[in-house]
């Protein structure tokens, strides 16, 4: 589309709405014509403005931000007169997927910094506003974990938050619903974090499909063994979400190469043998934990499990991990503070913390890497 008019663009960056000509106004009287000639009948709106209009607007958004909400009556040229211009015009973030994610992050040189908290621990309206601040600080990645009876692979801290989310009378179907009011507005993917039995109790197709309708983009579920993964993971497939599954100190590098191969979006290395919470300090074991998947895969590596402090992180990220996940100390910042404001202060200054301990030496800021426009403004 050719290049907006001042006026346009600064209508569009400030959202005021722009003002069309009035179709009812009599248009300029060709030379050598009477002004009292009969002139066709007009429509009140004419069509040609609207697609103009909302094709404009459509081309200007993507510079000035705009939130964009098309003409009445504009229809989708690329989809074909029956379909009306989708809601997705007036979606302010576009969010990736978990390939693309780590893709743009190693364009960068970067290494991902990937929070996860309990869904439900304070109320869904807190979980709500923490996972839009998570975004906010630089999250790559966000794991929302699902409140469960039986977490068998965490520890006192996110088992104790599960158990106030599920006391609040928090629901799966809750989560889901969360899940699609925030991926709109954040840019991090969203990384669904269940246990087997919901998934089973609801069948695998509705479920992946209900979640993924969502906007969620991955999904994790740590008690789920590799040799039964085929299913889960080929719905997974078909409905565009990757399934990631977890590798541990303890598993023989055979089975190390078949989880990886398996695994998409990205491969979670447990740090520990055992279950989450705060460490004084990451077992120094875990640098060749990473070197061995890397052997044996292309596919990003992220670390969790233990990880608490800047420097534990930094540390992680010095060992060549892709990513840096940290639980137990999030949740625990959230859920056992005094009042839901205080947790979801003590969240952002811990998040801040983190994100610059996962930042590593020499990566391009965001929204530098790379590319035909990014070479010709000298920012790659």
């Amino acid at each position: 589309a050719p290049p907006l008019p001042e006026r346009q663009r600064i209508a569009l960056a400030s959202r005021l709405p722009l003002e069309p000509p009035d179709p009812t106004a009599d248009p300029p009287v060709p030379p050598g014509r009477s002004s009292h000639a009969p002139r066709p009948a007009r429509s009140s709106r004419p069509e040609r403005f609207t697609k103009m209009t909302t094709a404009h607007a459509l081309n200007a958004s993507a510079f000035a931000g705009a939130k964009v909400t098309p003409a009445r009556g504009a229809r989708s040229s690329a989809v074909g007169r029956k379909s009306v211009v989708t809601r997705a015009m007036a979606v302010k973030t576009k969010t990736l997927s978990i390939p693309k994610t780590f893709e743009e992050l190693k364009r960068r040189g970067q290494c991902a910094f990937i929070p996860f908290i309990c869904a439900g621990d304070g109320g869904i309206d807190t979980t709500e506003k923490a996972v839009r601040i998570l975004d906010e600080v630089g999250s790559d990645v966000i794991e929302l974990g699902v409140p469960y009876s039986d977490p068998l692979a965490d520890g006192p801290t996110i088992q104790a938050a599960a158990t106030r989310a599920l006391e609040a009378g928090t629901t799966l179907d809750q989560v889901i619903d969360l899940v699609a009011r925030v991926t709109p507005d954040v840019s991090a993917p969203i990384v669904l974090f269940t246990y087997y039995n919901p998934i089973y109790q609801r069948g695998f197709e509705p479920f992946v499909k209900k979640i993924a309708a969502a906007g969620a983009k991955g999904l994790l579920v740590p008690d789920i063994p590799l040799e039964e993964t085929g299913e889960l993971s080929a719905v997974c497939k078909a409905n565009g979400l990757d399934l990631v599954l977890l590798s541990t100190p303890t598993t023989p590098e055979e089975r190390m190469a078949k989880i990886a191969e398996k695994s998409n979006g990205f491969i979670y290395l447990v740090s520990v043998t055992g279950v989450t919470g705060v460490r004084s300090g990451v077992e120094s074991r875990v640098e060749g934990l990473v070197k061995s998947l890397k052997s044996v895969t292309d596919k990003p590596v992220a670390v969790g499990f233990g990880i608490s402090k800047r420097e534990q992180a930094a540390e992680v990220v010095q060992w060549g991990a892709d990513g840096v996940i940290v639980g137990s100390a999030l949740v625990k910042a959230l859920g056992e503070a005094k009042t839901p404001e205080d947790g979801l202060a003590a969240l952002k200054e811990l998040a801040v913390e983190l994100r610059e301990g996962s930042n590593r030496e020499g990566a391009k800021p965001k929204g530098s890497g790379g590319g035909f426009f990014a070479r010709l403004m000298g920012k790659a």
